[in-house]
C-alpha cells in the first residue's frame, strides 16, 4: 500500500470512527467560530491530511533515511514568544556582565527553526487547551477543549463522549509502538498544556470531579482530567509524571503534606488509587512530594515514578525553595533515566509551564527567568541523549502580547526603562505590554513615570501596560520550533502547528504519514486509535 493509500484510509478511519482557575480565557462566539471555519476543520482526517500532504513533499524532497529517532522529547514554552526569548537571551547575557544581545539560549544553537501557525478553529488566538490538541494530537480544536475534534464545542460533555470525536495524542502512538512515554511540567499535571498528551475533555478546567459538578455534568460520564491520568489510557501506562497540583487528586477531606486542601468531592484519594494500580501490576512504583524524594528515586529508578512538588503549581524559579522544589532542569534528568531503558525508545513532554502565567500578571523578570530554566532543562537532555538515534524539539502553544521595543544602546538593561522617552519626556519600559493588569492612568493626560515607583524592579513588579485588563492576553503570533537530532531537518518552514505530532511521529516511525521506515509504521496511529476506541466502548458496554 502506497503511502499515499495510507493517508487516505487513516483519513476515512478517523472521519467514521475517529482558559485555566490561574487565568481568564474568554471563550469565542459560536458565531464567530462558524463564520471562520470550514466544516471540514471539525473532522479529524481534514487535519491528518493536511499533514500528510506536507510529509509525503517533504520526503519526496529528503530522499529513503532509514534511521529513525528512538527517542522523541518535546520542549514546549508555554507562551514562549519569539520577543520572550529575545529579552531572555539578553537577561542571559546580562546576568553574565556581558551586553546581553549577543547571548544564546541553548535551544538557539539547533540546526533546525521553523515556525508553527497557532490559530484554532474557532479562535484567531489560541489558548493552551486548543493549541496542545494541535501539537500533540495532531488536529486543531475549539478554544478551551482537549483532545477532542472541533466538531465538539467547549464545555459539552455529551458531544465529547462519541468515540469518533476522541483524538490519540503522540505519546499513544509512541505507546502502540512499544515505546515508554512520560510528561514534566512546572504546572499542574493536570493544567492544559500536559493534559492534552492523556486527556480527552470538552472543558480544560474540568480538572478534578469537582469542576466537572460545577459545570452541571456528571463525572461518572465525563472523567475529570485527574481521573483519566491515573485510570484511562494513555495516562495510566506513563512511566513517570512529575510537576504539581496535588490538590486535584486529593478528596476535600484531606490536606496534602504543605498544608494544601483537597479539591475532590467523590471522596478518591488518586495518589493511593495510583499507587494501587502499579501494585497490581506487580510493578514497582514510587510517589515523591519533595525534592530529596525525587534524587532517591533517581538513585533507585522505580518501574513508575508520580512526583507532584506543590499543590497547585510548581513556584517561580525565583520565588522557590530550592531546598524541596527541584528545578525542571532536575525534573527532566530524572524522566529521561527513567525512559531510557526502554530499548526500542519513549516519548517525553516537558513544558515550561509558567512563562505564560508571568506574562499574564505583566511580570516580564519572571517569564524570561522561566524562559532560562526551559533552556537549561533543553541542555540537560541533550547531554544525557544521543543526537544520532534522539530527537529534540522546542516550541511554545501561543505568543504573549509583550513588546521589545524603544532606541536603547547595545548593552542597555533589558529589565530597565529604554533610552528614548515618550512624546512629553515620560520613561517607558523596554519590555512592555500591550494590556494586562500593570495598566497606569493617565494623570493630566500624561503617562505616570513608572520609574519613580517605590517597588520599581521588584521581581513582582508589573511592567507599564496600555490597554487595562484583569488578565493580559496572548498573542496571536506565529510561534518558533527549534529540531536538534535525527531528522532534525523535517522542522524547516512554516506550517499548521498541527503538524509538529506528525512531524515528530515522521522522525521516530512510529507515525501517521509517509516516512523512510515502510508501510507498517504508519499502522502505530491507528492501533493507537483502535485502543482507544475499544477502551471507550467497553466503557459503554461492561
Amino acid at each position: 500500500m502506497t503511502s499515499c493509500r495510507v493517508s487516505v484510509v487513516l483519513a476515512t478511519l478517523l472521519c467514521l470512527g475517529s482558559a485555566g482557575r490561574h487565568h481568564f480565557h474568554p471563550e469565542p462566539s459560536d458565531e464567530a467560530g462558524a463564520r471562520a471555519a470550514s466544516p471540514d476543520e471539525a473532522l479529524a482526517s481534514h487535519w491528518y491530511a493536511e499533514a500528510h500532504a506536507a510529509l509525503e513533499a517533504l520526503h519526496a524532497r529528503r530522499g529513503a533515511e532509514r534511521r529513525r529517532a528512538r527517542n522523541v522529547v518535546m520542549f514546549m514554552g508555554d507562551g514562549m514568544s519569539v520577543p520572550t526569548l529575545a529579552a531572555a537571551r539578553a537577561l542571559l547575557g546580562q546576568r553574565a556582565h556581558r551586553p546581553g544581545e549577543e547571548a544564546q539560549l541553548s535551544f538557539e544553537a539547533f540546526p533546525t527553526v521553523g515556525l508553527a501557525k497557532t490559530y484554532c478553529v474557532n479562535a484567531q488566538t489560541a489558548d493552551s487547551a486548543c493549541s496542545a490538541t494541535a501539537y500533540l494530537c495532531g488536529a486543531k480544536a475549539n478554544e478551551g477543549t482537549l483532545g477532542l475534534t472541533a466538531a465538539v464545542p467547549r464545555g459539552a460533555c455529551n458531544a465529547s463522549l462519541a468515540p469518533h470525536v476522541r483524538l490519540a495524542s503522540v505519546a499513544a502512538w509512541a505507546l502502540a509502538d512499544g515505546r515508554d512515554a512520560g510528561i514534566v511540567t512546572t504546572t499542574r499535571v493536570t493544567h492544559a498544556s500536559p493534559a492534552g498528551v492523556y486527556a480527552r475533555v470538552a472543558d480544560r478546567d474540568w480538572e478534578s470531579d469537582a469542576d466537572v459538578r460545577a459545570a452541571g455534568h456528571d463525572p461518572a460520564a465525563c472523567a475529570d482530567i485527574a481521573r483519566q491520568l491515573v485510570h484511562e489510557y494513555p495516562g495510566n501506562q506513563f512511566k513517570v509524571i512529575l510537576g504539581g497540583g496535588r490538590r486535584e487528586f486529593l478528596p476535600t477531606s484531606a490536606v496534602d503534606q504543605e498544608g494544601t486542601p483537597g479539591r475532590r468531592e467523590d471522596g478518591r484519594d488518586l495518589i493511593a488509587e495510583w499507587r494501587s494500580s502499579k501494585r497490581a501490576r506487580n510493578a514497582s512504583c514510587a510517589y515523591a512530594w519533595h525534592r530529596d524524594q525525587l534524587l532517591q528515586a533517581n538513585a533507585s529508578l522505580p518501574d513508575y515514578l508520580l512526583g507532584l512538588f506543590e499543590g497547585g503549581h510548581l513556584r517561580y524559579n525565583l520565588q522557590s525553595d530550592a531546598a524541596s522544589e527541584p528545578t525542571l532542569a532536575e525534573l527532566t534528568d530524572v524522566a529521561i533515566r527513567m525512559l531510557s531503558r526502554n530499548e526500542r525508545g519513549f516519548f517525553l513532554f516537558v513544558e515550561g509551564g509558567r512563562i505564560d502565567h508571568a506574562h499574564h500578571d505583566n511580570l516580564a523578570e519572571l517569564a524570561l527567568d522561566e524562559t532560562i530554566e526551559l533552556s537549561r532543562a533543553v541542555e540537560r537532555a541533550t547531554r544525557l541523549l544521543a543526537e544520532d538515534d534522539s530527537l529534540v524539539v522546542v516550541t511554545a502553544d501561543h505568543a504573549h502580547v509583550m513588546a521589545f521595543n524603544g532606541y536603547s544602546a547595545r548593552g542597555a538593561d533589558v529589565l530597565g526603562p529604554s533610552d528614548d522617552r515618550d512624546d512629553d519626556g515620560v520613561p517607558y519600559m523596554t519590555l512592555s505590554y500591550i494590556n494586562g493588569p500593570g495598566h497606569r492612568r493617565e494623570v493630566d493626560g500624561r503617562r505616570v513615570d513608572v520609574t519613580q515607583e517605590e517597588d520599581f524592579r521588584g521581581v513582582e513588579w508589573p511592567s507599564h501596560v496600555e490597554v487595562p485588563l484583569r488578565w493580559e492576553t496572548h498573542g496571536a503570533d506565529d510561534v518558533a520550533v527549534f529540531a536538534w537530532g535525527r531528522h532534525h531537518d523535517a522542522f524547516s518552514g512554516l506550517y499548521e502547528q498541527s503538524q509538529l505530532p506528525h512531524r515528530m511521529a515522521y522522525a521516530g516511525c512510529f507515525g501517521a504519514g509517509p516516512h523512510a521506515c515502510g508501510a507498517a509504521a504508519l499502522r502505530q496511529p491507528l492501533m493507537a486509535l483502535f485502543l482507544v476506541l475499544f477502551m471507550q466502548l467497553a466503557k459503554l458496554f461492561p
